[in-house]
């Protein structure tokens, strides 16, 4: 079974894109939904006691987190260290799962791929990306958006023509939803998962 890992920069159209995959019937483990079900399940009880207060209505809340662990390197490492190993149990699950299922080809959809270290964990790795004014006036459109905001959330993330110079395919999704389904449809052609 070939591993894709699937990424891009905030505002690229990346879990649209994922989304495509998976309608198309490849099996596809979101990183970030993993994320969310782990801070409503079994990472409740860790991160609460390495973060007392931090537990809401019996769910981790991301707004009272936040600011206990961003910009402190210390604290993300300790949050690290407890979230980190339980997403790769979640993942590896998943793996198995569409191994067993006989899937051939299997997506990872992790936001900071080439941030974590993620792309040593897949055979292939697929970047949506899109132009630089495509990207900030999709990201600029979102509530309480600022282009301070995405300054920083872009300085966190590997640049755009980084990602793209290391990705084995390319999926643009500037030309329309009709464009990039074609594309995702041509990727897995080019794996030999679809027709």
């Amino acid at each position: 079974m070939l591993i894709l890992g699937l990424t891009g920069s905030i505002g690229m159209g990346k879990s649209t894109t994922a989304a495509m995959f998976r309608a198309l019937g490849a099996p596809v483990h979101d990183a970030d939904l993993a994320v969310h079900a782990l801070y409503r399940g079994a990472a409740v009880a860790p991160v609460e006691a390495a973060f007392p207060g931090v537990v809401r209505d019996g769910a981790i809340d991301r707004r009272l987190l936040g600011p206990r662990v961003l910009g402190d390197a210390e604290a993300m490492g300790r949050l690290e260290a407890i979230v980190h190993p339980l997403v790769a149990a979640a993942r590896d699950a998943f793996l198995a799962r569409a191994r067993a299922a006989g899937a051939r080809l299997a997506v990872l959809d992790i936001p900071l791929l080439f941030e974590t270290g993620g792309d040593r964990l897949v055979d292939a790795v697929a970047v949506v990306t899109a132009p630089e004014a495509v990207q900030k006036a999709r990201v600029l459109a979102r509530p309480g958006m600022t282009a301070a905001h995405l300054a920083a959330i872009l300085g966190r993330q590997t640049p755009d023509s980084e990602k793209r110079r290391r990705a084995h395919v390319l999926i643009d999704t500037g030309r329309g939803l009709e464009s990039a389904r074609r594309q995702v449809a041509g990727v897995l052609r080019a794996f030999a998962v679809a027709g």
